[in-house]
């Protein structure tokens, strides 16, 4: 085993969905990345509401392309929630503090 070899493996790239969260880190802060989140799961919201539309319209060939793009929005949907719910529980921690 060589030193090159182990060197060469730090060369791969970051995958494509950690690549926001890091150039918001180094950037614009957990604000600027919660807003780009934010977004991210507004679109995946209204992408499932188009499917719905679409499948009410009777317009969809796949049922399960609508069902996966439903479940998709509610896992972002929920996650954001509870990230929301850790920042408010930290924040209020914080304010309890004493000094």
């Amino acid at each position: 085993m060589t030193i090159e070899a182990i060197a060469a493996a730090g060369s791969i790239a970051a995958p494509a969905n950690l690549a926001p969260a890091v150039s918001a880190a180094q950037g614009g802060g957990f604000g600027a990345w919660f807003t780009q989140e934010l977004g991210q799961v507004n679109q995946t919201l209204a992408v499932a509401e188009q499917d719905v539309r679409h499948m009410a319209a009777g317009q969809v060939e796949n049922l399960h392309q609508v069902m996966i793009h439903l479940e998709e929005a509610k896992l972002s949907f929920q996650l954001l929630a509870q990230v929301r719910n850790h920042l408010l529980d930290a924040y209020q921690e914080v304010m309890r503090t004493q000094v």
